[in-house]
């Protein structure tokens, strides 16, 4: 290695292993991601299948959907703790009120009920 020469050994893994430490915190600083998950209802508290369930980046905008398996049931992980999100569900032409999923609250795992109530368009 002609660029080491000169160089004592201990201070070029000393200088190898302070330029590593930064990336090591920065991948422990990295916040917990959380998980929403739960049931899309009838107003008669029955499951419903073939619902799509919204979920809105309050800070991008972005909107990601999901369609709820075969017992009504969704999941959307992965979702930044320090942003607010607004969730709802819609099925043919019905739809839930739309829940607000704050940044404030702490919980890593939420479990939301989204009941339809509504037609969509109706507030």
């Amino acid at each position: 290695m002609k660029i080491l020469r000169g160089f004592p050994v201990a201070l070029v893994l000393l200088v190898w292993i302070a330029a590593a430490l930064p990336v090591a915190s920065q991948q422990d600083k990295q916040p917990d991601l959380r998980t929403v998950h739960g049931s899309v209802l009838d107003k008669d508290e029955n499951p419903v299948p073939l619902s799509v369930v919204y979920l809105l980046n309050k800070k991008t905008l972005a909107i990601r959907t999901t369609n709820v398996d075969d017992e009504a049931k969704y999941k959307f992980a992965g979702l930044d703790p320090n942003v607010d999100y607004e969730i709802h569900a819609e099925h043919e032409g019905m739809m839930s009120s739309t829940r607000t999923i704050s940044s404030f609250d702490s919980r890593r795992d939420m479990e939301i009920t989204l009941k339809l109530t509504h037609k969509k368009g109706d507030k």
